[in-house]
Parts: structure tokens; C-alpha cells; sequence
């Protein structure tokens, strides 16, 4: 008889910081995951502690589960663990294996990303397509519409995050997409409806999200060290907010690039 692999042999997660109790991370409550290392600089990114690729704690899948379930008489019908990041498909082999066990204890999954390492390239896409086939959700950040401003504000181009868009339609797995309204950024009509024209090109929103720019993660950069160049960006007032809101609601028809 062959017996259960040592926690040791299985991939492990470098893991920054888990949460019990999630409200917006999903459908229901959510018990959080959020694993280390990112590739975007986003500009008001309120996890910096998260970039780093070498820091976190090495963790194991059933480690992780275990450790959910003590939650999960709160989770309710439709919740479940959402992981974030960081940038979560980074560590896409260890998210296969803790994905693979969720579905094994009927847990539901939710990853929350920004896309940034999708590539149709092998063996990128071959282990996308596994993990999708053991994902129930997908929490996709669309920083910025526009190529040269995306940049700007990431330091990160965004086709190949488009094009993650796009695979994720084509094969039809449910979506909910967020935005954060940043004055002077993203809170802007012009790209406001040249992100609703891209999004509703898709077949596969089930939501779309507006979250208001808040600096509360500053002291983390000071505590870093980093420059925050967003120090003096003020939230967006209710009324942009919902403005955004309805722009991005609209059926349009326009194809956006």
C-alpha cells in the first residue's frame, strides 16, 4: 500500500498572509489566501510587502486547507477561499495542487489577479488550462484601458493581460471584473467607455466592480521605504463613482482595442 507523500514532496506556497473572514473576495464569505511576489508596480498598490519573490512563509496545500476549515460553518452556501496576492498565478504549479485538493473536500475557488504572467506560450498555458478546469471563479483586475497609461501606472504592458480577457470568454469561465477609480488616472469618461467596450465584448462578466482609490496602504511603502507618488490623490468623489459605475454598466457596441 502506497502511502499519503510527505508534506515535504508537494509543492508548497510561499505564503504572505491568510484571513479568515472575506466579504468582497467572492461569492459569500471567504477565507483568504494571499501568496508572495508580483511582477507589477502598481501605483497605489496597497500590498507592496507582497512583491518580493523570495519572502513569504513556505506552506503546504493541506496545511492551508486544514486551516480554512475551522472557518468553513460560516462560509455558507456560496462561499469558499479566494487567492490573491501578490500576483497568485506566479506560483500557478502549487495553485493546481491546492486547487485540486479543494475540490476534493467540495471547497469553492476563487483566484483574484491581474493576469499579468498569462501567456499562450507552453507550459504557461497548458497548466492555465488545468488550473482552470479546478477554478469556479476568477477575480480579474483591469488596471488601466490604455497600453501607454497602463504602463505608466504598472510599469507593466497590458495585451498579454487583454488577451488573458479574452481565453477566459473563449472558454467560458465566470468573471468578475474590478477597477480602481483613480483621479487624474483612471477616472476619466474617455477610458471609462473604452473599458466598458472592451468588457462588453465578453461573454463571460458575471459583475463589474468600481473600487474607489484609498491610500491606506501608504505606511506600508514608508515602512519599505518605496516613494509613493500618489500621496496627494484624493479618493474619488460618490459622484464619480457612480458616474464610473453606469459608464461601465452600458452595452456598447464599440470594440475597444
Amino acid at each position: 500500500m502506497v502511502g499519503r507523500p510527505e508534506e515535504s514532496q508537494m509543492p508548497q506556497g510561499r505564503v504572505h498572509s491568510c484571513e479568515s473572514f472575506g466579504s468582497a473576495d467572492g461569492p459569500g464569505v471567504r477565507y483568504l489566501i494571499f501568496l508572495q511576489g508580483c511582477v507589477m508596480r502598481c501605483a497605489y498598490c496597497h500590498n507592496p510587502d507582497t512583491w518580493d519573490t523570495n519572502a513569504g512563509e513556505l506552506r503546504g496545500a493541506d496545511e492551508l486547507l486544514d486551516e480554512a476549515e475551522r472557518y468553513r460553518s460560516y462560509w455558507g452556501e456560496d462561499g469558499g477561499i479566494t487567492v490573491s496576492g501578490g500576483e497568485p498565478l506566479l506560483q500557478i504549479d502549487f495553485l493546481v495542487e491546492l486547487f485540486q485538493k479543494a475540490r476534493e473536500r467540495g471547497i469553492n475557488t476563487c483566484i483574484d489577479t491581474a493576469l499579468a504572467p498569462f501567456t499562450h506560450d507552453q507550459p504557461f498555458l497548458g497548466e492555465f488550462e488545468e488550473l482552470m478546469g479546478l477554478t469556479d471563479l476568477l477575480l480579474c483586475d483591469i488596471k488601466h484601458i490604455d497600453p501607454t497609461e497602463h504602463r505608466h501606472l504598472t510599469g507593466h504592458d497590458n495585451a498579454n493581460i487583454l488577451n488573458g480577457l479574452r481565453y477566459l470568454s473563449k472558454i467560458g469561465k465566470p468573471v468578475w471584473i474590478r477597477h480602481v477609480l483613480v483621479p487624474g488616472i483612471t477616472d476619466n469618461d474617455d477610458y471609462l467607455r473604452r473599458t466598458a467596450a472592451f468588457i462588453h465584448t465578453l461573454s463571460n462578466v458575471e459583475r463589474i466592480d468600481v473600487l474607489p482609490y484609498h491610500s491606506l496602504g501608504v505606511f506600508k511603502w514608508d515602512e519599505l521605504g518605496l516613494t509613493y507618488t500618489l500621496r496627494d490623490v484624493k479618493p474619488p468623489t460618490a459622484e464619480r463613482v457612480n458616474n464610473a459605475r453606469e459608464i461601465l454598466d452600458q452595452r456598447v457596441e464599440t470594440v475597444a482595442p
